[in-house]
């Protein structure tokens, strides 16, 4: 393909080099003429192992050109690759100065382009950028539409500094997110040779995929240093422990618990994090990323207690209570905290949980919901249907076919769902379902 490259720093020069490598005509485009002298002479404008020796091959192979000139790089090309920084602002937003300013050089240069050209942005925007704020820019200056005269994508780069370019050609995957497939299709045979699975997404998707990513890598270096600095005032070997915890692909190294949903509870989680962050308090030891998470599990919670009462429905339904479904475990369960702040502002509750019989409740499981749910006897309800009919809002908290049918059959169109769960086909269900965040 005929590529332009906008941005030849750290991603701009490493793409450029080797998309030029697999045999594309590439036209390099930046502002700085240091770096535009020195890939001209073979040279890398970035320190990046195995650059040296493959900027002097594409040099000479006479598939390399560069230019300050946006104009003639889109003329001369079918694609761009948008590489520009987005470095922080001093308040720590994100500064857009350099990309707003591409914009209005790119959408000028469309203008005067016959053929539609596909406009890929790498850079790492803030969800939303490419839609709301740069397609209204370049539509305004090219006179024409997106979709039309030329196409808007975001894909996300995975390249890390010190190995970019095994990273660039063994990727973890690749991400296109679009709204019209044929610059998906450029994309797809561009990448799509890849040793990697090629997922399309929306494009809002995309933008924000990039920021999980990168917040849950620094979320993972820091649980690894904070543990760390437990484990040396405790004297344990924290690369021991370290290895152990990765050793556990089921839960630890997995997908599991990476899905949206309801706060956490049970016997172990909340117990067990109150009292690692006492043991640091005691050996003087500050674990602020660990502090914060019970104060967060709170916030969800809130968010849920909140959306209940923004619906000024009193008659409230609960269909299950326990923390999990397919236990009978009531302690420090978010659903029973959420119950008892409910009734404390005068909420009428029925309650169907399968597994939560009081009969049957002993030891610490009985003494925890008699204390938050003295009165649990007179709201529970041994048939679904009875809590679907007497209630006008249901707080969905337990999965599964059961549940979901029992919905199906017996919601009315006046009532309000909050599901906790990610319910299935939510059309097929009459009330109105609205989800936690989602």
């Amino acid at each position: 393909m005929k590529i332009s490259i906008f941005g030849l720093g750290y991603v701009g020069a490493v793409s450029l080099a080797c998309l030029s490598r697999d045999g594309h005509d590439v036209i390099g485009v930046d502002i700085d003429p240091g770096k535009l002298a020195l890939i001209k002479e073979g040279k890398t404008p970035v320190v990046e192992e195995g650059m040296v020796d493959l900027m002097a091959r594409v040099a000479q192979s006479g598939r390399v050109t560069v230019t300050a000139d946006a104009q003639a790089a889109v003329q001369g090309s079918d694609l761009s690759l948008v590489c520009v920084g987005t470095p922080s602002a001093h308040n720590g937003s994100q500064d857009q100065t350099a990309m707003l300013r591409l914009a209005e050089e790119i959408g000028m240069a469309i203008r005067f382009k016959d053929a539609p050209h596909v406009v890929v942005f790498r850079s790492t925007l803030v969800p939303g950028t490419v839609e709301d704020v740069l397609r209204p820019i370049i539509e305004a200056k090219s006179g024409k539409k997106n979709g039309e005269g030329f196409f808007l994508c975001f894909q996300p780069e995975f390249l890390r500094e010190g190995s970019s370019i095994r990273d660039y050609d063994k990727p973890p995957f690749t991400v296109v997110g679009a709204n019209h497939p044929y610059p998906v299709e450029r994309l797809r045979a561009l990448f799509g040779d890849l040793p990697c699975q090629f997922f399309e997404t929306s494009v809002r998707s995309a933008e924000m995929m990039k920021y999980c990513c990168n917040n849950f890598h620094a979320l993972k270096i820091t649980f690894a240093n904070e543990t760390a600095r437990l484990c040396d005032a405790l004297g344990v070997d924290a690369f021991e422990v370290m290895d152990l915890l990765c050793r556990d692909t089921q839960l630890n190294i997995s997908s599991a618990y990476l899905k949206p949903g309801f706060a956490f509870g049970g016997s172990c989680l909340p117990k067990d994090l109150r009292a690692t962050t006492y043991l640091a308090k005691l050996h003087d030891v500050e674990l602020p990323m660990l502090a914060g998470i019970m104060p967060s599990n709170r916030q969800h919670l809130d968010v849920a207690l909140q959306k209940v009462l923004a619906t000024g429905k009193r008659k409230i339904g609960f269909i299950g209570l326990s923390f999990k479904t397919g236990t009978d475990d009531l302690r420090e369960s978010p659903l029973v905290t959420l119950a008892e702040q409910l009734i404390g502002k005068g909420m009428q509750l029925s309650i169907y949980d399968p597994q939560v019989h009081l009969a049957q409740l002993i030891g610490s499981n009985r003494s925890f919901v008699e204390k938050h749910l003295p009165h649990i006897g007179q709201m529970l309800r041994s048939d679904i249907e009875d809590v679907v009919h007497a209630s006008d809002l249901l707080v969905v908290g337990l999965g599964g076919s059961v549940v979901h049918d029992a919905l199906v059959r017996h919601s009315r169109g006046d009532q309000v769902i909050l599901d906790l769960v990610n319910l299935p086909d939510r059309a097929a269900i009459s009330a109105e379902v609205e989800g936690l965040c989602w």
